[in-house]
């Protein structure tokens, strides 16, 4: 098994690019608590796997899990504050999880500024 591609963008936050229901034992294996999709389903790819299936994974690994899709393109005041309360709420380390990896940097990067 590869190592999960994160990147830490905070001392307690970790993002990657798109994740597989098989990787969420790996995640609560290296220790995060929680995970956050900011991915759509369905988004580009009918391969990638569906937040359900995900969800299904992470539950049973132990980990918290929340599903907070958001556009690539855009990222709503709304849904930055969404995000904002994800951040707030979860235990930490938490693993934010998008396409790239970017969408969720960008969330995270937003909702600290609010």
């Amino acid at each position: 098994m590869s190592p999960l591609p994160l990147r830490q963008i905070a001392a307690d936050v970790c993002v990657a690019p798109q994740l597989t229901p098989e990787a969420m034992a790996e995640a609560a294996a290296m220790g995060f608590k929680s995970v956050v999709n900011n991915r759509p389903d369905f988004e580009h790819d009918p391969d990638q796997p569906t937040n359900a299936q995900i969800e299904a994974a992470a539950r049973a690994a132990g980990l918290e899990y929340r599903f907070l899709p958001v556009s690539g393109a855009y990222q709503s005041p709304e849904e930055i504050a969404a995000f904002a309360q994800l951040l707030a709420e979860l235990p930490r380390p938490l693993l934010a999880f998008c396409r790239s990896g970017a969408r969720s940097t960008n969330l995270y990067m937003q909702a600290q500024a609010l």
